[in-house]
């Protein structure tokens, strides 16, 4: 499967995403049932980020080193001595600060001056020969934008041709959130330690963490008995929600799914969803429509079973269904409505995207038997907000809309979250290609469809937002992203739809 995955990791990456703020505690309680120092910790991470960049850039003879004034900084210290005993000439700038550096990070400083070394302030000019860039200026402490002088160095590395390895995060993204208030370190590869941060892995951090590297430390083990609430997916963890089915299973087994929508001049979304949900292995799909959709989607998809949407239609497909998905191209006119008014007298388990998250927006509801996948403009609409309030934390704004809505959110974008009220994962697949017209319908096809299989709520839009975003990938790796339609991706969805085609 990891063949398929469009994102560049170096090493396996793990499924496991700590919070930075309870990551701090949890560093000390795991060295000490380790039985190393953290000191020692901070001696094996610059380790790791060297050996990361001497594979990567084996012929860079000349490294500039930036130290911030805490634990980064320390690790900075650390790949400029391991860089001095390998005979790699070192110009390293290092932050002057009023406060005494950490107690671990002042060890390293001192057996850097111990070996020669020596450090300029951060305004020292830069020489013109530099090969590598490390960022080692502020980690995973920052909670808001750098200061002035931060943020001029910052411009600098980014305006240099140097490639630029950041130690643990790049500077100026905030490892909570993956938010970029201010200046941001843009950089070639990220080494992480000790475990993954949620900010590396949604929000900005794809434009700017570049290949991400993970070094556990020697921690990994304890911190796998000690799991965080927040889970990292990807297409190795489809095996898990889709099994291979049993040779006697029919199409009465694999579940009814009705879907409603498509209002004049919208017939292309609810095509996509109804193609979407049959390619992932719901038993029969019902679609309820305006009448002049009918003739064209039959043409397009004969395996639909596609009606007008009346009072008495949609009376009898909810009675004879498993699943409900509601919204694309359904409209905000009288007609939309009143499908919504019905639907929400149904228990069945159902989805909402789309015109049925405007009109929610509107009219608030909360409920247990429901997912609701928005964009961030729907979610701002959902929580009378900005959409840049969504943005700066994605995690939060997910939990939010759990909190006033019910059931499962998928929070869509770059590291789409999926969230209820005890389970909260990062979707780690997917690509810019998929900023175009109808990926949103064919998500929420995959995701009803897997509903129908009898998937609970939460593993149904985790596999759906994995399989839907793998496909993607694979596409992009194929022939690009610009001038990726919705509809490509119906040509690779079977081999994450189909997880054990990949084992």
């Amino acid at each position: 499967m990891a063949g398929h995955h469009f994102k560049k990791y170096a090493k396996s990456i793990p499924h496991l995403v700590w919070p930075a703020s309870a990551l701090r505690d949890t560093e000390k309680q795991a060295a000490d049932s380790v039985g190393v120092t953290l000191y020692e910790l901070m001696q094996r991470a610059g380790q790791a980020a060297f050996d990361v960049s001497c594979h990567h850039y084996p012929d860079a003879r000349h490294w500039l080193i930036l130290c911030g004034a805490g634990n980064n900084g320390g690790d900075g210290y650390v790949v400029a001595r391991l860089c001095h005993a390998a005979g790699i000439r070192v110009t390293l700038l290092a932050q002057e600060s009023s406060k005494p550096l950490p107690e671990e990070a002042n060890l390293a400083r001192q057996a850097w001056f111990d070996v020669g070394g020596i450090s300029l302030p951060w305004q020292a000019p830069w020489p013109e020969s530099i090969d590598l860039v490390i960022d080692g200026l502020s980690g995973i402490g920052l909670t808001d934008a750098p200061r002035d002088d931060m943020a001029s160095l910052i411009a600098l590395i980014n305006a240099h041709p140097a490639p630029v390895i950041a130690l643990d995060i790049p500077s100026g993204l905030l490892a909570e959130t993956g938010a970029t208030p201010g200046a941001v370190v843009e950089a070639t590869h990220c080494v992480t330690f000790i475990a993954l941060k949620p900010g590396l892995l949604t929000g900005k951090a794809r434009d700017v963490v570049g290949q991400l590297h993970y070094a556990g430390l020697g921690l990994s083990s304890w911190l796998q008995q000690h799991p965080p609430s927040i889970m990292r997916f990807d297409s190795q963890n489809l095996t898990d929600w889709l099994k291979p089915r049993r040779p006697t299973s029919h199409k009465g087994d694999n579940g009814r799914l009705v879907i409603i929508g498509g209002d004049s001049g919208t017939a292309g979304a609810i095509r996509l969803t109804g193609e979407a949900s049959v390619r992932s292995g719901a038993g029969l799909v019902r679609v309820l429509t305006r009448a002049e959709n009918i003739t064209p989607l039959l043409t397009a998809r004969p395996e639909l079973m596609v009606h007008e949407l009346t009072p008495e239609s949609l009376e009898d497909a909810l009675a004879w269904a498993d699943v409900i998905a509601i919204g694309p191209g359904l409209g905000q006119q009288q007609w939309g409505r009143d499908a919504l008014e019905r639907v929400k007298e149904s228990d069945k388990p159902m989805l909402w995207d789309a015109d049925a998250l405007n009109l929610l927006a509107i009219s608030p509801d909360k409920r247990q038997n429901r997912i609701i996948t928005p964009h961030p403009g729907e979610a701002a609409r959902l929580l009378q907000c900005s959409v840049s309030q969504i943005e700066r934390d994605r995690l939060l704004s997910a939990r939010e809309l759990v909190k006033q809505y019910g059931g499962v959110v998928v929070l869509k974008g770059a590291g789409t979250i999926v969230a209820s009220e005890h389970d909260l994962a990062i979707i780690d697949v997917g690509n810019a290609g998929m900023g175009s017209g109808g990926m949103g319908d064919v998500l929420s096809g995959v995701i009803a469809a897997l509903l129908a299989q009898q998937l609970t709520l939460f593993d149904a839009a985790s596999a759906g937002c994995v399989a839907h975003g793998s496909a993607a990938d694979v596409i992009a790796e194929q022939t690009g992203m610009r001038g990726m339609l919705a509809s490509d991706l119906f040509s690779k969805l079977y081999l994450f739809i189909n997880p054990d085609l990949n084992t």
